[in-house]
């Protein structure tokens, strides 16, 4: 089936997805679910073929780790996928309810978008993720993942489409795009598509943006910061430095850069660099640390890189204001972190720092859809619309209008003897 016609089949089934009840979508996530329990000995195969084929290809190990899709991922997939189906239906919900009139009632009430276009890296989970979120806010879906996931995520998405129908979901609503031109076709396809979700660099994100006439919720580069201040408790700032970095490091939310006050760097380094040394991170530091500690060099370049890897920038600041300003200069607007006792420094950090999710005394790697009891995540948004930080079911949701009237005309409210709105809240 070629590319148009499945984004057209996508279209209609959207249409029809939007008015399923919230029950139906449930069973189908449910059932897909248990399709990927039984079918993990064939799903875990297909991966095993990505796996060999992308280490011929010398595929780098951070998306190597990435691109494995065990026993273990499946499960964790299933557990998602009974959590989402566990929370409240997003769509048909009222936002807002005002009486304008007697008998002329206005609600404000959640809709699908229709048809999501999400060009995604090589995650075979991104894929379980995004399809089961977009099934559950009533959203089409079509879908392109990496190369590299090709053979895994043919299976699931054969799998996710087949449970689905089987649940009573209208047919054509997942559909799976495979090849790089697919890409260029989708970004012309503005009469097809509703929203296209860029998962990838900064450079990726861009790129995308310039060549489509399509809304994007952009998803840029993952450039998180530690900052630990003057007030930090040293041990408690420890622990959520090598959570930051070292947890999962292979992921848009792990810290790239430490900045560290210059009020308890010689304290706090050295106990640094033994962790994260012990964890074999490669510390790349300032002119000032390197006083402190051992460490390669840092270059202007290493404050605006997402590593990605065991590696991690560190840098020693004067103020909170010159962390805040730091971060506001070099970050992505993703995940940034205060590690201070003093709450009020810690909120005027949240205050000033330029991004999605801001934290105090907590590891940089809760910036997560499931984490945040959103139903997992579509992707993360550094973009300032409607959805910003781990989209989940509610940024895969917009509104629309609804007016319930008896008769009434504009006429009847204008000129001499009109009558007048009474505005009054429903409810």
């Amino acid at each position: 089936m070629g590319m148009h016609e499945t984004a057209a089949r996508a279209k209609e089934a959207a249409i029809r997805l939007a008015a399923v009840k919230g029950d139906v979508k449930d069973r189908a996530i449910a059932e897909i679910a248990r399709s990927l329990e039984r079918n993990a000995g064939e799903i875990v195969e297909a991966n095993r073929s990505d796996l060999e084929r992308s280490e011929r290809e010398r595929l780098a190990p951070p998306l190597l780790k990435r691109l494995r899709f065990d026993e273990a991922k499946i499960a964790e997939a299933c557990r998602g996928l009974e959590s989402l189906a566990g929370l409240d239906d997003p769509v048909g919900r009222t936002l807002r309810a005002v009486e304008l009139d007697k008998g002329l009632e206005l609600f404000q009430v959640t809709c699908p978008i229709g048809v999501i276009g999400v060009i995604f890296e090589s995650r075979p989970d991104a894929l379980v993720q995004i399809s089961s979120l977009c099934l559950k806010s009533g959203n089409a879906v079509l879908l392109k993942g990496g190369s590299e996931a090709s053979e895994t995520n043919r299976i699931l998405a054969g799998l996710i489409a087949d449970a689905s129908l089987g649940a009573g979901i209208p047919e054509g609503w997942v559909g799976l795009l495979e090849t790089r031109e697919d890409v260029a076709g989708m970004l012309s396809m503005d009469e097809q598509i509703d929203l296209i979700v860029p998962r990838g660099s900064n450079a990726f994100v861009r790129h995308i943006m310039s060549n489509t006439n399509i809304p994007v919720l952009g998803h840029a580069d993952g450039i998180c910061h530690v900052f630990v201040d003057r007030e930090a408790d040293p041990d408690q700032a420890l622990r959520i430095t090598v959570d930051s970095k070292c947890q999962y490091v292979a992921v848009c939310n792990a810290a790239e850069t430490l900045l560290v006050h210059a009020g308890i760097a010689p304290t706090f380094l050295p106990m640094a660099r033994k962790a994260l040394e012990a964890k074999g991170v490669e510390i790349r530091g300032c002119e000032r640390t390197r006083e402190i500690i051992d460490a390669v060099p840092a270059t202007e370049e290493d404050w605006r890189t997402e590593y990605l890897d065991l590696i991690l920038s560190v840098r020693v600041v004067d103020s909170l204001d010159q962390a805040v300003e730091h971060i506001n200069r070099y970050g992505s607007g993703h995940t940034d972190v205060v590690v201070t006792v003093d709450r009020e420094r810690g909120v005027r950090f949240m205050d000033r720092v330029d991004s999605a999710d801001v934290f105090l005394n907590c590891s940089t790697r809760f910036s997560d859809g499931f984490r945040y009891g959103l139903g997992a995540e579509v992707g993360i948004s550094t973009n300032k619309i409607h959805a910003r930080g781990p989209v989940g079911l509610e940024g895969l949701v917009i509104y629309k209008w609804r007016l319930f009237g008896d008769g009434q005309i504009v006429a009847d409210y204008s000129g001499e003897g009109a009558r007048r709105f009474t505005h009054k809240t429903i409810g």
